[in-house]
Protein backbone atom coordinates (compact mmCIF):
# COMPACT_ATOMS: atom_id res chain seq x y z
CA UNK A 1 0.00 0.00 0.00
CA UNK A 2 1.42 3.41 -0.98
CA UNK A 3 1.86 6.22 1.56
CA UNK A 4 -1.10 8.03 0.04
CA UNK A 5 -3.32 4.96 0.36
CA UNK A 6 -2.18 4.45 3.97
CA UNK A 7 -3.00 8.04 4.90
CA UNK A 8 -6.41 7.90 3.24
CA UNK A 9 -7.09 4.57 4.94
CA UNK A 10 -6.48 5.95 8.44
CA UNK A 11 -8.57 9.00 7.54
CA UNK A 12 -11.50 6.82 6.48
CA UNK A 13 -11.23 4.78 9.67
CA UNK A 14 -11.10 8.00 11.69
CA UNK A 15 -14.26 9.23 10.00
CA UNK A 16 -16.10 6.06 10.96
CA UNK A 17 -14.75 6.31 14.50
CA UNK A 18 -15.89 9.95 14.74
CA UNK A 19 -19.44 8.93 13.80
CA UNK A 20 -19.41 6.27 16.55
CA UNK A 21 -17.84 8.57 19.12
CA UNK A 22 -20.04 11.66 18.64
CA UNK A 23 -23.20 10.38 20.39
CA UNK A 24 -21.44 8.68 23.34
CA UNK A 25 -22.30 10.04 26.80
CA UNK A 26 -19.81 11.78 29.02
CA UNK A 27 -19.45 8.89 31.47
CA UNK A 28 -18.12 6.60 28.71
CA UNK A 29 -15.60 9.16 27.49
CA UNK A 30 -14.47 10.05 31.00
CA UNK A 31 -13.98 6.39 31.94
CA UNK A 32 -11.78 5.92 28.88
CA UNK A 33 -9.72 8.99 29.74
CA UNK A 34 -9.11 7.75 33.29
CA UNK A 35 -8.04 4.41 31.80
CA UNK A 36 -5.62 6.28 29.52
CA UNK A 37 -4.13 8.14 32.50
CA UNK A 38 -3.68 4.86 34.40
CA UNK A 39 -2.03 3.24 31.38
CA UNK A 40 0.40 6.15 30.95
CA UNK A 41 1.63 5.68 34.52
CA UNK A 42 1.72 1.90 34.34
CA UNK A 43 3.62 1.86 31.07
CA UNK A 44 5.84 4.83 31.79
CA UNK A 45 9.08 2.76 31.51
CA UNK A 46 8.44 1.77 27.88
CA UNK A 47 7.39 5.34 27.02
CA UNK A 48 10.62 6.68 28.52
CA UNK A 49 12.67 4.03 26.69
CA UNK A 50 11.19 5.10 23.36
CA UNK A 51 11.74 8.75 24.20
CA UNK A 52 15.37 8.10 25.15
CA UNK A 53 15.97 6.76 21.64
CA UNK A 54 14.51 9.95 20.13
CA UNK A 55 16.59 12.16 22.41
CA UNK A 56 19.78 10.24 21.61
CA UNK A 57 19.21 10.67 17.87
CA UNK A 58 18.50 14.37 18.36
CA UNK A 59 21.74 14.89 20.25
CA UNK A 60 23.70 12.97 17.63
CA UNK A 61 22.14 15.21 14.99
CA UNK A 62 23.26 18.39 16.74
CA UNK A 63 19.80 19.51 17.91
CA UNK A 64 19.96 22.44 20.34
CA UNK A 65 19.46 21.73 24.02
CA UNK A 66 16.42 24.00 24.04
CA UNK A 67 14.69 21.86 21.42
CA UNK A 68 15.84 18.67 23.18
CA UNK A 69 14.13 19.99 26.32
CA UNK A 70 10.86 20.14 24.38
CA UNK A 71 11.40 16.61 23.10
CA UNK A 72 12.42 15.04 26.40
CA UNK A 73 10.15 13.12 28.73
CA UNK A 74 10.81 12.08 32.31
CA UNK A 75 8.82 10.15 34.89
CA UNK A 76 7.61 13.46 36.31
CA UNK A 77 6.60 14.74 32.87
CA UNK A 78 4.71 11.56 32.08
CA UNK A 79 2.94 11.86 35.43
CA UNK A 80 2.06 15.46 34.60
CA UNK A 81 0.68 14.37 31.22
CA UNK A 82 -1.46 11.74 32.95
CA UNK A 83 -2.67 14.35 35.45
CA UNK A 84 -3.66 16.61 32.55
CA UNK A 85 -5.71 13.75 31.06
CA UNK A 86 -7.53 13.32 34.38
CA UNK A 87 -8.16 17.07 34.50
CA UNK A 88 -9.71 16.94 31.03
CA UNK A 89 -11.94 14.10 32.21
CA UNK A 90 -13.14 16.25 35.10
CA UNK A 91 -14.21 19.12 32.87
CA UNK A 92 -17.78 19.61 31.63
CA UNK A 93 -18.56 17.93 28.32
CA UNK A 94 -19.25 20.64 25.74
CA UNK A 95 -21.13 18.32 23.37
CA UNK A 96 -24.85 19.02 23.48
CA UNK A 97 -24.43 22.29 25.40
CA UNK A 98 -27.06 24.84 24.41
CA UNK A 99 -25.43 28.01 23.13
CA UNK A 100 -28.74 29.84 22.75
CA UNK A 101 -32.39 29.04 22.37
CA UNK A 102 -35.76 30.73 22.08
CA UNK A 103 -39.25 30.35 20.67
CA UNK A 104 -40.00 32.07 17.36
CA UNK A 105 -43.26 34.00 16.80
CA UNK A 106 -44.59 31.05 14.77
CA UNK A 107 -44.16 28.72 17.73
CA UNK A 108 -41.01 26.94 16.51
CA UNK A 109 -38.53 26.19 19.28
CA UNK A 110 -34.99 26.91 18.15
CA UNK A 111 -31.83 25.73 19.92
CA UNK A 112 -28.19 26.08 18.88
CA UNK A 113 -26.14 23.26 20.41
CA UNK A 114 -22.48 22.28 20.40
CA UNK A 115 -21.41 19.31 18.29
CA UNK A 116 -17.99 17.75 17.56
CA UNK A 117 -15.96 18.99 14.62
CA UNK A 118 -15.52 15.39 13.39
CA UNK A 119 -12.02 14.34 12.32
CA UNK A 120 -9.26 16.64 13.56
CA UNK A 121 -5.75 16.39 12.12
CA UNK A 122 -2.84 17.69 14.23
CA UNK A 123 0.52 18.39 12.54
CA UNK A 124 3.14 19.22 15.12
CA UNK A 125 6.84 19.30 15.91
CA UNK A 126 8.92 17.51 18.53
CA UNK A 127 6.75 17.76 21.64
CA UNK A 128 5.43 14.30 22.54
CA UNK A 129 3.17 15.69 25.28
CA UNK A 130 1.06 17.16 22.45
CA UNK A 131 0.25 13.60 21.37
CA UNK A 132 -1.61 12.85 24.60
CA UNK A 133 -3.03 16.36 25.13
CA UNK A 134 -4.54 16.28 21.63
CA UNK A 135 -5.94 12.78 22.11
CA UNK A 136 -7.56 13.65 25.46
CA UNK A 137 -9.13 16.88 24.25
CA UNK A 138 -10.44 15.46 20.99
CA UNK A 139 -11.90 12.37 22.65
CA UNK A 140 -13.63 14.37 25.36
CA UNK A 141 -15.13 16.71 22.74
CA UNK A 142 -16.35 13.75 20.66
CA UNK A 143 -13.80 14.01 17.85
CA UNK A 144 -11.47 11.50 16.22
CA UNK A 145 -7.87 12.64 15.86
CA UNK A 146 -5.11 11.97 13.33
CA UNK A 147 -1.69 12.73 14.81
CA UNK A 148 1.26 13.62 12.61
CA UNK A 149 4.22 14.48 14.82
CA UNK A 150 7.74 15.17 13.64
CA UNK A 151 10.17 12.40 12.79
CA UNK A 152 12.34 13.55 15.71
CA UNK A 153 9.70 12.23 18.14
CA UNK A 154 8.60 9.22 16.09
CA UNK A 155 9.44 6.53 18.65
CA UNK A 156 7.91 8.55 21.52
CA UNK A 157 4.71 9.25 19.60
CA UNK A 158 4.39 5.65 18.46
CA UNK A 159 4.67 4.41 22.03
CA UNK A 160 2.24 7.00 23.37
CA UNK A 161 -0.41 6.34 20.73
CA UNK A 162 -0.15 2.58 21.33
CA UNK A 163 -0.67 3.15 25.07
CA UNK A 164 -3.64 5.46 24.48
CA UNK A 165 -5.33 3.13 21.98
CA UNK A 166 -4.90 0.14 24.27
CA UNK A 167 -6.83 1.92 27.01
CA UNK A 168 -9.84 3.11 25.01
CA UNK A 169 -12.37 0.73 26.54
CA UNK A 170 -15.82 1.68 25.34
CA UNK A 171 -14.50 3.96 22.58
CA UNK A 172 -13.51 3.09 19.02
CA UNK A 173 -9.73 2.57 18.96
CA UNK A 174 -9.48 4.33 15.59
CA UNK A 175 -10.59 7.56 17.27
CA UNK A 176 -6.85 8.03 17.93
CA UNK A 177 -4.41 7.21 15.14
CA UNK A 178 -0.86 8.08 14.17
CA UNK A 179 -0.58 9.17 10.55
CA UNK A 180 1.73 6.67 8.81
CA UNK A 181 5.00 7.73 7.22
CA UNK A 182 7.98 9.80 8.28
CA UNK A 183 8.56 11.88 5.15
CA UNK A 184 6.74 15.00 3.98
CA UNK A 185 4.55 13.02 1.60
CA UNK A 186 2.39 11.79 4.47
CA UNK A 187 1.84 15.39 5.58
CA UNK A 188 0.95 16.39 2.03
CA UNK A 189 -1.64 13.64 1.70
CA UNK A 190 -3.15 14.55 5.07
CA UNK A 191 -3.45 18.18 3.96
CA UNK A 192 -5.27 17.02 0.79
CA UNK A 193 -7.75 14.71 2.55
CA UNK A 194 -10.63 17.14 2.20
CA UNK A 195 -13.93 15.39 2.81
CA UNK A 196 -12.32 12.90 5.19
CA UNK A 197 -10.58 15.33 7.56
CA UNK A 198 -12.68 18.22 8.84
CA UNK A 199 -9.98 20.52 10.15
CA UNK A 200 -6.18 20.66 10.50
CA UNK A 201 -4.35 22.32 13.37
CA UNK A 202 -0.60 22.91 12.91
CA UNK A 203 1.60 23.38 15.99
CA UNK A 204 5.22 24.41 15.60
CA UNK A 205 7.44 27.01 14.02
CA UNK A 206 6.57 29.55 11.35
CA UNK A 207 7.79 27.35 8.50
CA UNK A 208 5.51 24.46 9.47
CA UNK A 209 2.49 26.67 10.11
CA UNK A 210 2.86 28.65 6.90
CA UNK A 211 3.29 25.47 4.88
CA UNK A 212 0.07 23.98 6.23
CA UNK A 213 -1.91 27.21 5.83
CA UNK A 214 -0.73 27.79 2.26
CA UNK A 215 -0.84 24.22 0.92
CA UNK A 216 -3.78 22.55 2.66
CA UNK A 217 -7.14 22.02 0.99
CA UNK A 218 -8.54 20.97 4.38
CA UNK A 219 -9.71 23.93 6.53
CA UNK A 220 -6.97 25.07 8.93
CA UNK A 221 -7.08 26.65 12.38
CA UNK A 222 -3.87 28.64 12.38
CA UNK A 223 -1.78 28.56 15.51
CA UNK A 224 0.96 31.14 15.64
CA UNK A 225 4.53 31.58 16.68
CA UNK A 226 5.11 33.45 19.91
CA UNK A 227 6.98 36.70 19.53
CA UNK A 228 5.70 37.87 22.91
CA UNK A 229 6.45 41.27 24.46
CA UNK A 230 6.72 42.66 27.97
CA UNK A 231 6.14 46.42 28.15
CA UNK A 232 7.37 48.18 31.31
CA UNK A 233 5.31 51.33 31.72
CA UNK A 234 6.47 54.70 33.08
CA UNK A 235 4.43 54.09 36.23
CA UNK A 236 5.51 50.73 37.52
CA UNK A 237 6.71 48.72 40.48
CA UNK A 238 10.30 48.02 39.44
CA UNK A 239 10.64 44.97 41.69
CA UNK A 240 7.52 43.43 40.17
CA UNK A 241 8.60 44.35 36.64
CA UNK A 242 11.99 42.65 37.00
CA UNK A 243 10.43 39.50 38.46
CA UNK A 244 7.80 39.29 35.70
CA UNK A 245 10.41 39.80 32.98
CA UNK A 246 12.71 37.11 34.37
CA UNK A 247 9.85 34.64 34.70
CA UNK A 248 8.51 35.41 31.22
CA UNK A 249 11.94 34.95 29.61
CA UNK A 250 13.69 32.27 31.61
CA UNK A 251 11.09 30.00 33.29
CA UNK A 252 11.06 27.90 30.10
CA UNK A 253 12.55 29.77 27.14
CA UNK A 254 11.85 27.11 24.52
CA UNK A 255 8.06 27.56 24.50
CA UNK A 256 5.84 29.89 22.49
CA UNK A 257 4.61 31.95 25.46
CA UNK A 258 8.10 32.93 26.61
CA UNK A 259 8.88 36.63 26.24
CA UNK A 260 11.12 37.50 23.29
CA UNK A 261 11.17 41.32 23.55
CA UNK A 262 11.09 43.79 26.43
CA UNK A 263 10.04 47.40 25.77
CA UNK A 264 10.82 49.99 28.46
CA UNK A 265 9.30 53.46 28.79
CA UNK A 266 12.04 56.08 28.72
CA UNK A 267 10.87 57.60 32.03
CA UNK A 268 11.47 54.37 33.96
CA UNK A 269 14.50 53.11 32.00
CA UNK A 270 17.03 54.59 34.45
CA UNK A 271 15.49 52.77 37.40
CA UNK A 272 14.54 49.55 35.62
CA UNK A 273 17.20 48.69 33.06
CA UNK A 274 20.30 48.46 35.30
CA UNK A 275 18.51 45.98 37.56
CA UNK A 276 16.86 44.10 34.72
CA UNK A 277 20.06 43.73 32.70
CA UNK A 278 21.92 42.40 35.71
CA UNK A 279 19.11 39.95 36.51
CA UNK A 280 19.04 38.75 32.89
CA UNK A 281 22.83 38.28 32.87
CA UNK A 282 22.62 36.21 36.05
CA UNK A 283 20.18 33.91 34.24
CA UNK A 284 22.50 33.59 31.24
CA UNK A 285 20.35 35.69 28.90
CA UNK A 286 21.92 37.55 25.97
CA UNK A 287 20.21 40.90 25.42
CA UNK A 288 19.91 42.24 21.86
CA UNK A 289 19.54 45.90 22.70
CA UNK A 290 18.97 49.17 20.86
CA UNK A 291 21.38 52.07 21.35
CA UNK A 292 19.68 53.31 24.52
CA UNK A 293 19.69 49.88 26.15
CA UNK A 294 23.35 49.41 25.24
CA UNK A 295 24.18 52.78 26.79
CA UNK A 296 22.80 51.59 30.15
CA UNK A 297 24.75 48.33 29.78
CA UNK A 298 28.01 50.17 29.20
CA UNK A 299 27.67 51.78 32.62
CA UNK A 300 27.94 48.36 34.30
CA UNK A 301 30.99 46.28 33.41
CA UNK A 302 29.30 43.14 34.73
CA UNK A 303 26.53 43.25 32.13
CA UNK A 304 28.20 44.95 29.17
CA UNK A 305 29.37 41.63 27.70
CA UNK A 306 25.88 40.17 27.82
CA UNK A 307 24.34 42.93 25.67
CA UNK A 308 24.82 42.98 21.90
CA UNK A 309 23.56 45.31 19.20
CA UNK A 310 20.04 44.55 18.04
CA UNK A 311 19.44 44.18 14.32
CA UNK A 312 16.19 44.72 12.44
CA UNK A 313 15.78 40.94 12.33
CA UNK A 314 15.91 40.68 16.12
CA UNK A 315 12.64 42.54 16.62
CA UNK A 316 10.67 39.88 14.76
CA UNK A 317 12.53 36.82 16.06
CA UNK A 318 11.05 34.05 18.17
CA UNK A 319 14.32 33.01 19.83
CA UNK A 320 13.12 30.02 21.88
CA UNK A 321 16.41 30.38 23.71
CA UNK A 322 18.08 32.52 26.37
CA UNK A 323 18.03 35.59 24.14
CA UNK A 324 15.80 38.65 24.30
CA UNK A 325 15.46 41.85 22.27
CA UNK A 326 15.22 45.10 24.25
CA UNK A 327 14.35 48.68 23.37
CA UNK A 328 13.54 51.95 25.09
CA UNK A 329 10.33 53.59 23.84
CA UNK A 330 8.99 57.10 24.26
CA UNK A 331 5.44 56.24 25.21
CA UNK A 332 2.87 53.50 25.64
CA UNK A 333 1.68 54.27 22.13
CA UNK A 334 5.21 53.74 20.80
CA UNK A 335 5.30 50.36 22.54
CA UNK A 336 1.97 49.40 20.96
CA UNK A 337 3.20 50.52 17.53
CA UNK A 338 6.30 48.32 17.95
CA UNK A 339 4.14 45.35 18.95
CA UNK A 340 1.81 45.87 15.99
CA UNK A 341 4.76 45.98 13.60
CA UNK A 342 6.78 43.05 14.89
CA UNK A 343 4.48 40.96 17.09
CA UNK A 344 2.81 37.67 16.24
CA UNK A 345 -0.55 38.42 17.95
CA UNK A 346 0.15 35.77 20.59
CA UNK A 347 0.67 37.34 24.05
CA UNK A 348 1.72 40.79 25.24
CA UNK A 349 2.15 41.99 28.82
CA UNK A 350 2.15 45.39 30.49
CA UNK A 351 3.66 46.01 33.91
CA UNK A 352 2.16 49.16 35.41
CA UNK A 353 0.66 50.69 38.53
CA UNK A 354 -1.59 52.89 36.40
CA UNK A 355 -5.11 51.65 35.74
CA UNK A 356 -5.39 54.18 32.92
CA UNK A 357 -2.28 52.79 31.22
CA UNK A 358 -3.44 49.21 31.73
CA UNK A 359 -6.85 49.91 30.18
CA UNK A 360 -5.27 51.79 27.27
CA UNK A 361 -2.79 48.98 26.57
CA UNK A 362 -5.52 46.34 26.68
CA UNK A 363 -7.71 48.33 24.31
CA UNK A 364 -4.93 49.02 21.79
CA UNK A 365 -3.10 45.69 21.65
CA UNK A 366 -4.65 43.22 19.20
CA UNK A 367 -3.33 39.86 20.40
CA UNK A 368 -4.88 36.58 21.52
CA UNK A 369 -3.95 37.30 25.14
CA UNK A 370 -2.98 40.46 27.02
CA UNK A 371 -1.46 40.22 30.49
CA UNK A 372 -1.65 43.02 33.04
CA UNK A 373 1.03 42.67 35.71
CA UNK A 374 1.52 38.97 34.98
CA UNK A 375 3.98 36.81 33.08
CA UNK A 376 3.36 35.88 29.45
CA UNK A 377 3.92 32.27 30.54
CA UNK A 378 0.31 32.08 31.72
CA UNK A 379 -1.05 31.91 28.16
CA UNK A 380 -1.59 28.18 28.27
CA UNK A 381 -4.59 25.88 28.23
CA UNK A 382 -3.71 24.20 31.51
CA UNK A 383 -3.03 27.54 33.23
CA UNK A 384 -6.37 28.86 31.96
CA UNK A 385 -8.14 25.86 33.50
CA UNK A 386 -8.76 23.99 30.23
CA UNK A 387 -6.90 20.88 31.41
CA UNK A 388 -4.67 21.04 28.34
CA UNK A 389 -4.72 22.76 24.97
CA UNK A 390 -4.78 21.68 21.37
CA UNK A 391 -2.79 24.78 20.44
CA UNK A 392 -2.86 28.57 20.75
CA UNK A 393 -4.72 30.16 17.89
CA UNK A 394 -3.58 33.60 16.74
CA UNK A 395 -6.22 33.93 14.05
CA UNK A 396 -9.66 35.47 14.58
CA UNK A 397 -12.07 32.97 13.04
CA UNK A 398 -13.72 30.25 15.15
CA UNK A 399 -11.12 30.20 17.93
CA UNK A 400 -8.49 32.53 19.38
CA UNK A 401 -5.99 31.95 22.17
CA UNK A 402 -5.53 28.64 24.01
CA UNK A 403 -7.88 26.08 22.45
CA UNK A 404 -9.61 23.73 24.85
CA UNK A 405 -12.72 21.58 24.63
CA UNK A 406 -15.16 24.28 23.54
CA UNK A 407 -12.91 25.32 20.66
CA UNK A 408 -13.01 21.74 19.35
CA UNK A 409 -16.72 21.95 18.73
CA UNK A 410 -18.94 23.52 16.12
CA UNK A 411 -22.69 24.06 16.44
CA UNK A 412 -25.90 22.97 14.80
CA UNK A 413 -29.46 24.23 15.05
CA UNK A 414 -32.26 22.03 16.31
CA UNK A 415 -35.71 23.32 15.44
CA UNK A 416 -38.77 21.68 17.02
CA UNK A 417 -42.28 22.34 15.81
CA UNK A 418 -45.84 21.09 15.95
CA UNK A 419 -46.58 20.80 12.26
CA UNK A 420 -45.77 24.39 11.24
CA UNK A 421 -45.60 24.96 7.45
CA UNK A 422 -43.75 27.77 5.73
CA UNK A 423 -46.57 28.35 3.26
CA UNK A 424 -49.43 27.93 5.71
Amino acid sequence: MSTQEQVLDVARRARQAAAELAPLPRRVKDAALHAVADALIARSPEILEANAADVARAREGGTSEYMIDRLSLSADRVAAIAAAVRHVASLPDPVGESVRGYTLPNGLELRQIRVPLGVVGIIYEGRPNVTVDAAALTLKSGNAVLLRGSSSAYDSNTALVEVVRSALTGLPADAVQLVPGRDRDSVKYLMRARGLVDVLIPRGGATLINSVVEESTVPVIETGVGNCHVYVDADTDVDMAVKILIDAKTERPSVCNAAETVLVHQDIAGAFLPRALRALREKGVTVHGDAKVRAYAEEDAQVAGAVVEATEEDWGTEYLSLDIAAAVVGSLEDAVAHIRRYGSAHTEAIVTTSQVAARRFVSLVDSAAVMVNASTRFTDGEEFGFGAEIGISTQKLHARGPMGLTELTSTKYVVTGEGQLKNA
